[in-house]
């Protein structure tokens, strides 16, 4: 018997076949912070080899905060930062919340929504467009010749606070502590040519030039203060890291491969259950693809997949081409040719159906799953079926977060 978290707050009990057992990997080590404010206000306080922020501070200054997408818990972080800003002298007009646009920001989600009530009616927020020329401002040519188109705000900004997630370099998608500001709030090409196909590599020389290329941004920028969010089981926070990018950089490195490591997964299993725990924030496609990607390490070759999420937005149109195309090497083929704003998890998708069948259970109607190619499952009880025609298999918990030797 296994039991599997996924969503905000949905669990499900797993039993196999006689005589048989599940593997359960995707534990990671550590508790959640209970008071994610305190934590930040800590970190703030007494950041890694740096001044406290009130010193980096002038009361007439304009400050960004830049939010990198989907990050757990973040109006209480906002919040923090804000009241910390404000307490050090900066005036309230003079600070701004940025979002990266994805297509569904609601009120509930406004990451100002913790903040004093009459702060929140000054603070200002403002969604990045891509694809807006006036949103952009030209900041400098890189070393490669690219013209950097950079969100207005940031290049008008006399202080810019990211705010971020910390993954693992290996992550597909991910390109470091500086990856939320850039290409996160690039131009339109820039976002394309990030989110192409070859980014999925772990580590080479493509993904290594991107890299440097997001550093060089950051620099251009004038970043030297960072605030990161190590993930928790669940999607909640194990820890607030602050302070001079390096040190920040190299502490989220070693602890992330603490904490998020898992031993020797051989030998493969004829089915992977999947679980995707966290706020409706982290139940996207992106994720989705990262759980894809790490449950394809551990499944048999021509075995099963088995998600569960609560997704509910709708799939992007990379994703669409997958479930649309004669076979997912075909569907793969045009990802690389069109680059759509999903490439990533659309081709990820496309390899995991390359390898094997892909169940999802989710909150997407059922009709639209079985389009994409995949068996939908709308039961816990049709999940535990599945256990128990497979036999032995392995349950992945948190598996957009997992790292897993290759």
């Amino acid at each position: 018997m296994a039991t599997l978290r996924y969503g905000e707050h949905r669990t499900i009990e797993l039993s196999a076949a006689d005589n048989a057992q599940a593997t359960l990997l995707g534990v990671p080590r550590g508790r959640p912070i209970d008071d994610v404010s305190a934590a930040v206000a800590g970190a703030i306080d007494e950041p890694l080899d740096y001044p406290p922020l009130h010193r980096a501070t002038t009361p007439g200054d304009r400050v960004v905060l830049a939010l990198a997408p989907g990050l757990p818990q973040d109006a209480e972080v906002a919040a923090v930062v804000v009241h910390k800003l404000v307490e050090a002298g900066v005036h309230p007009d003079g600070i701004t919340v940025l979002l990266a646009a994805d297509g569904q920001r609601t009120s509930e989600a406004d990451p100002r929504r913790m903040m004093d009530p009459a702060l929140r009616e000054t603070i200002g927020l403002h969604v990045h467009d891509p694809g807006d020329r006036a949103d952009l401002a030209y900041l400098a040519a890189s070393e490669s010749g690219r013209p950097i188109l950079i969100s207005r705000a940031l290049h008008d900004a006399d202080l810019v606070l990211p705010i971020g997630g910390v993954l693992h370099p290996a992550v597909a998608g991910y390109f470091g502590i500086h990856g939320g500001i850039f290409p996160t709030f690039a131009d339109s090409d820039t976002l394309s040519r990030f989110r192409s196909v070859g980014s999925l590599a772990q580590s080479g020389s493509y993904k290594q030039a991107l890299v440097e290329e997001v550093n060089e941004a950051a620099w251009l920028l004038g970043i030297h203060f960072t605030i990161q969010l190590l993930p928790a089981d669940g999607f909640g926070v194990l820890e607030v890291l602050a302070g001079q990018c390096e040190a920040v950089r190299r502490r989220a490195r070693r602890r992330y491969e603490a904490v998020w490591r898992q031993p020797n997964h051989e030998p493969r299993t004829d089915l992977v259950v999947a679980g995707l725990a966290g706020a409706p924030a982290t139940q996207t496609w992106q994720n989705i693809g990262r759980a894809l990607e790490n449950a394809g390490r551990l499944v048999s070759e021509g075995g099963a997949i088995a998600v569960c999420c609560e997704l509910e937005d709708a799939p992007g149109p990379g994703v669409q081409w997958v479930g649309r195309a004669e076979s997912p090497r075909a569907g793969l083929q045009e990802i690389r040719q069109r680059r759509p704003i999903d490439a990533l998890p659309a081709a990820q998708f496309a390899r995991a159906l390359d390898q094997c069948t892909v169940y999802l259970l989710s909150r997407l109607p059922p009709e639209i799953v079985e389009d994409l190619n995949m068996i939908p499952i709308e039961s816990a009880a049709e999940l535990t079926r599945l256990t128990r025609q497979r036999g032995l298999y392995t349950v992945l918990a948190n598996a957009s977060c997992t790292l897993l030797d290759s």
